[in-house]
């Protein structure tokens, strides 16, 4: 299992190449942007995006906050985005774009730790893959959990998700398919979640649902509030919030290597 294509980017990184990578998954061909340490790898960073079509879509620049010298991220574009075949399908057939590149990713670099962060709407495609993935931490950004939830309070965003899912009351299986907590237990990988409390995009009702539920089945996980913050943090609240990333996956990689002695 490998990627298909590797397309070099013409950004000059001293301590990365940014690449663009191609897999197939089930006979279509996905695309997605990587960074690729110099330097050995011991972390892989997997980064779920936002949006749909050219809004939220991948840039190196947010995969640059999330880098070290030894730590490779990974963007997936999803299907039918940015010259990826197929159609996107929110949280539906396309997350089988995010596990294939998982499982290439950990069949080539087997001993490096792998985390999940799942922005927006990524934090249901994140919510919807991150046990079966088996990564060591997923991090809920700003992240949907609920899209019933969705549904109810974005207004503006119903005929999208009745374009590409189904209106609630008539698309039953297709929302009940999408139910990522009810498949979160007490074994699943601990989980942060993230959240600015003037986030309109998505209200922090979604992370309140989401840590309530945790809570209930004993999952472990923490909870990062910035409660005057909106959907992206302002340029203090962006440092504060990706030293708490950092520092969550150290603890969880030191945690996990001191199991193993």
């Amino acid at each position: 299992m490998d990627f298909i294509n590797r397309k070099r980017m013409p950004s000059q990184l001293q301590t990365h190449r940014v690449e663009e990578l191609t897999y197939a998954v089930e006979g279509l061909h996905v695309k997605g942007l990587s960074l690729i340490p110099f330097q050995p790898v011991r972390r892989i960073i997997v980064y779920l995006r936002g949006g749909k079509g050219q809004v939220g879509r991948v840039r190196l620049a947010r995969l640059l906050q999330f880098t070290d010298n030894h730590t490779l991220v990974f963007a997936p574009y999803y299907r039918g985005n940015n010259g990826s075949e197929g159609q996107d399908d929110f949280a539906g057939e396309d997350l089988k774009d995010v596990t294939v590149a998982i499982q290439i990713l950990k069949a080539q670099f087997p001993e490096a730790h792998l985390h999940l962060i799942g922005f927006s709407r990524g934090g249901i495609q994140g919510l919807l893959t991150f046990q079966d993935a088996q990564v060591d931490s997923y991090i809920i950004w700003g992240g949907v959990s609920d899209l019933h939830l969705m549904y109810e309070e974005r207004v503006d965003l119903r005929g999208m998700l009745r374009r590409m899912v189904g209106h609630p009351k008539k698309a039953l299986q297709a929302y009940e398919k999408r139910d990522a907590m009810k498949h979160i237990g007490k074994s699943a990988p601990p989980i942060l979640i993230i959240h600015g409390g003037k986030d309109v995009q998505v209200g922090i009702h979604q992370a309140y649902t989401l840590e309530a539920h945790l809570k209930k089945v004993g999952a472990t996980f923490e909870a990062f509030y910035q409660l005057d913050e909106g959907h992206v943090p302002r340029p203090n609240a962006m440092c504060q919030v990706l030293k708490v990333i950092q520092q969550w996956m150290e603890n969880i990689e030191f945690h996990k290597t001191n199991k193993k002695l």
